[in-house]
C-alpha cells in the first residue's frame, strides 16, 4: 500500500473495522460537511462488516440499503451481520448500523463465486481524458463566491482529499440559477495505490459513490446544493451492481443522470466505467430534497 497519502491512509483506517464480537464490528467517523456521519462512510464500513464474513473467493455482486436515522459523528458506530444464506453459488448478509441503541443505516448484500455466462453491456459514453481536467483544489477555489460560508471551500477539498475527483462539467455550485440537462460525470480513482483485495475496491467505490449522485437533480433545477444553501437534504436508500472486476485506485467514469424529481425526493441513476470502456457498475439512489422557505 506504498505510496498512500495520509488522507488515504485515514480513510482505510476509517473501512478497517474493530471485530468485537463473530459478526459485531464496531467504526468510527470522521468529520464530513454537515453535522452528521457520510452516507457513503456508514454503506461501505458496513460492506467491510459483511465481506469479512464471507469467503475470500466470493465477491459482492450488490448491495440495497436504507438510510434510516441522521447519523453521530462524535459517537462509535456498531455494524451487526446476520448470516442469511451460504449457498453453493452465493452469499447473502444482512449488516444493521446501530448508534445510540437505534438503527441508522440497513444494508443487504450478496456474494457470488466467479463463474462464465453470457456476456454484454452498455457502451461507454464519450467523455475527456481525466488528466486534463482540473483537481478538486484547482477547481473548487473558482467558486469560493457562491458560498456564504468562507471556509466551505477548504472543507470540501479535505473531505475529498482521499480521492482525486475530477468533474468534466462545471458542478452544480458552479451555475446556480441556471438549469441545465440533468446529467453529470465525473472521473474518479484513490489518491493512492490500494492493495489487491477486490473488497476494498469494491468498498471504496461505495464510499465514492455518495458524493456526487443527486448532483444531476440539482442541475436540472439550477440548484446550488447542501454548501449554497438553496436545498437541504438526506439520502434515503442506495443500490449498487458490481459487474466486472475493477480498481478504485485506477480510473473510473461516474456517468450520472436523473430521470425524475417529485414529492420531495430525487432520484439518481449512474453508470460507472474503467477507462477501458468496461461497464464496472451500476448505482440507483433516491435522496429527500427540499427547497427552503425564500429559495
Amino acid at each position: 500500500m506504498s505510496t498512500a497519502p495520509d488522507s488515504l491512509l485515514d480513510l482505510l483506517q476509517l473501512l478497517d473495522l474493530e471485530q468485537i464480537e463473530r459478526d459485531i464490528f464496531r467504526g468510527t467517523s470522521r468529520s464530513a460537511l454537515v453535522p452528521r456521519v457520510f452516507g457513503g462512510q456508514v454503506a461501505a464500513q458496513a460492506l467491510v462488516a459483511a465481506g469479512r464474513t464471507v469467503p475470500a473467493d466470493r465477491t459482492a455482486h450488490s448491495l440495497h440499503s436504507y438510510f434510516l436515522r441522521m447519523g453521530d459523528p462524535g459517537a462509535p458506530i456498531v455494524y451487526s451481520v446476520d448470516r442469511i444464506r451460504d449457498g453453493r453459488s452465493f452469499t447473502t448478509r444482512r449488516v444493521v448500523a446501530v448508534q445510540h441503541g437505534q438503527p441508522i443505516f440497513h444494508l443487504s448484500a450478496s456474494f457470488q463465486t466467479y463463474e462464465e455466462g453470457l456476456e454484454h453491456q452498455a457502451d461507454m459514453p464519450p467523455a475527456p481524458d481525466p488528466e486534463t481536467l482540473p483537481t478538486a483544489a484547482e477547481m473548487l477555489p473558482r467558486y469560493a463566491d457562491r458560498f456564504s460560508d468562507p471556509g466551505v471551500v477548504d472543507r470540501l477539498i479535505e473531505a475529498r482529499a482521499a480521492v482525486d475527483l475530477r468533474y468534466v462539467d462545471a458542478p452544480p455550485f458552479g451555475t446556480v440559477g441556471e438549469p441545465r440537462e440533468p446529467r453529470s460525470q465525473v472521473w474518479f480513482r484513490t489518491n493512492g495505490k490500494l492493495a489487491d483485495d477486490p473488497l476494498l475496491h469494491v468498498c471504496m467505490a461505495t464510499y465514492v459513490s455518495d458524493m456526487t449522485l443527486l448532483d444531476s437533480v440539482l442541475l436540472a433545477h439550477g440548484r446550488g446544493g447542501w454548501a449554497v444553501g438553496d436545498v437541504v437534504g438526506a439520502s434515503l436508500d442506495h443500490a449498487m451492481w458490481f459487474h466486472r472486476p475493477f480498481r478504485a485506485d485506477e480510473w473510473l467514469l461516474y456517468d450520472q443522470e436523473s430521470p425524475s424529481a417529485s414529492g420531495g425526493r430525487g432520484l439518481g441513476q449512474a453508470r460507472i466505467y474503467t477507462q477501458d470502456g468496461r461497464l464496472a457498475i451500476t448505482v440507483i439512489q433516491e435522496g429527500v430534497i427540499r427547497v427552503p422557505r425564500g429559495h
